[in-house]
């Protein structure tokens, strides 16, 4: 069993309390923190550690704090991005609903480090019972000394509030966060100004997801140099992973990272293997805005190396054969799943979420919805195939924010790796209206890297 930071007491009666959390060790390292470390050892803590954003960039956390603009007379702000909205996941969530003081504890601490008086969790719209589970933990937080004016006799003041976001995809996006937060419609911001510059009503802000800033607990709590002995090279410590798909026992894993795919997939452990005893055939790794990987690349290279459950690993080859850990919302599809389908819906997610300000996005995601539904009902032709790989093109790359990129890149690596399953629903639109078009040869060992066809 790999080691659990997160979800050690997940599982405890009545740990979404606070006398149950403290019970447990809840609220320690914010005693540690405040009364024997200075802002500036915390952030050097979380630096040691090695955390990466959990969110999907996976950039160091300690790094993006580092970058805070020094206070000027102007406020500092850590806003929480809960606005979990990548389709595929849904860690963040699940770790407001059982453990909320975890993530309180975890905001405190950041509030602390980056001199912060007020900070915000932004909570996507539609989760309701988590705002209220978070809004009832604040309460107990506050009672108990740990929010509010001079907190524990250190002299440190913090308030936090909740704030619940109108359920907009784009609004993940963490500058379109904050003109949500501001009341603003959730546009995202040409950068620069970068929020740690100029961020929440002008101010120096650090915005971070849900599930890093709950790490800088068990950081705190154990140090620095203790969290980087998990893992492997530069993906430390562990990750939360949304695990859904055609699986036997889907759900949450918090998994050391290093963790082979293989492993992950078929043991008992985590997702017990492919249900109704059928092959697989792809994997989408990181959430819905990753590159599809069909079944031979999931669990090896193209050099036949063991995948591993890391952010190297996973990205090993590109996207010419690789994908990314993104944010952790791992889908398994088996043998009888339409990728052609797959990536159609994928697109009408993409196409109903754009905000419409950047218009290759805007118009891009359209088309690239358009031509799909065309092949999934039996109505493309074989230069539909290539209309997507050059409408993706057109986008990637070409937006204010990532979202024109994470609608790009479904639609290329699904044509990339599936092709031929493209090709068939133009040649047998009859039986591509069954969708049954089966394994092919997705779960066949690759052939030698050097005869290998990648790109």
């Amino acid at each position: 069993m790999g080691r659990k930071l997160l979800l050690e007491h997940i599982n405890v009666p009545g740990i979404n309390t606070f006398d149950v959390y403290r019970s447990k060790g809840g609220y320690a390292a914010v005693e540690k923190a405040l009364k024997t470390l200075s802002p500036e050892d915390i952030v050097e803590e979380v630096k040691k550690s090695g955390l990466r954003g959990r969110g999907g960039a996976g950039f160091p956390t300690g790094m993006k704090w580092s970058f805070l603009a020094k206070p000027e007379g102007k406020p500092r702000y850590l806003v929480c991005n809960a606005d979990e909205s990548e389709p595929g996941t849904f860690k963040d969530r699940f770790l407001m609903t059982k453990i909320p003081h975890l993530l309180i504890e975890g905001m405190i601490i950041g509030s602390f480090a980056l001199g912060a008086k007020t900070s915000y969790i932004y909570v996507r719209g539609e989760m309701m019972p988590q705002i209220r589970i978070l809004e009832k933990a604040i309460a107990e937080a506050r009672n108990a000394g740990f929010l509010g004016k001079n907190i524990l006799g250190t002299g440190y003041d913090l308030e936090l509030y909740v704030q619940p976001g109108g359920g907009a995809y784009i609004c993940g996006e963490e500058t379109a966060l904050i003109e949500s937060l501001e009341g603003k419609r959730g546009n995202p911001r040409i950068k620069p100004p970068f929020p740690a510059i100029a961020g929440l009503w002008g101010c120096p802000t650090v915005v971070n997801n849900v599930e890093s800033i709950a790490a800088v607990v068990p950081i705190i709590r154990d140090g620095g140099e203790e969290y980087a002995k998990i893992g492997v090279g530069r993906s430390t410590g562990t990750k939360l992973i949304s695990a859904s798909g055609n699986i036997v026992k889907p759900g949450i894993y918090e998994i050391e990272l290093g963790v082979p795919v293989e492993e992950f997939i078929y043991s008992d452990e985590y997702c017990g293997g492919i249900a109704n005893g059928k092959r697989l055939k792809a994997v989408v790794a990181g959430g819905s805005s990753v590159p599809i990987l069909p079944a031979n690349l999931i669990t090896k290279t193209i050099n036949q190396e063991t995948r591993l459950m890391t952010y190297e690993s996973l990205s090993d080859g590109g996207f010419a054969t690789g994908s990314m850990m993104g944010s952790g919302g791992f889908i398994a599809f088996d043998e009888d799943q339409c990728i052609v389908r797959n990536t159609w819906n994928f697109a009408r997610f993409y196409h109903h979420e754009s905000c419409g300000q950047c218009s290759p996005c805007r118009e891009g995601t359209g088309w690239m919805e358009k031509v799909l539904h065309r092949l999934e009902y039996g109505h493309g032709k074989l230069s539909d195939i290539d209309l997507l790989v050059d409408v993706s093109k057109k986008i990637e790359g070409n937006t204010i924010c990532p979202l024109g990129d994470a609608a790009a890149w479904p639609v290329a690596s699904a044509i990339r790796h599936f092709r031929d399953e493209f090709e068939w629903h133009v040649t047998e639109p009859k039986l591509c209206l069954q969708r049954n078009y089966g394994l092919a040869h997705y779960a066949d060992p690759l052939p030698k890297p050097e005869s290998a066809l990648v790109g």
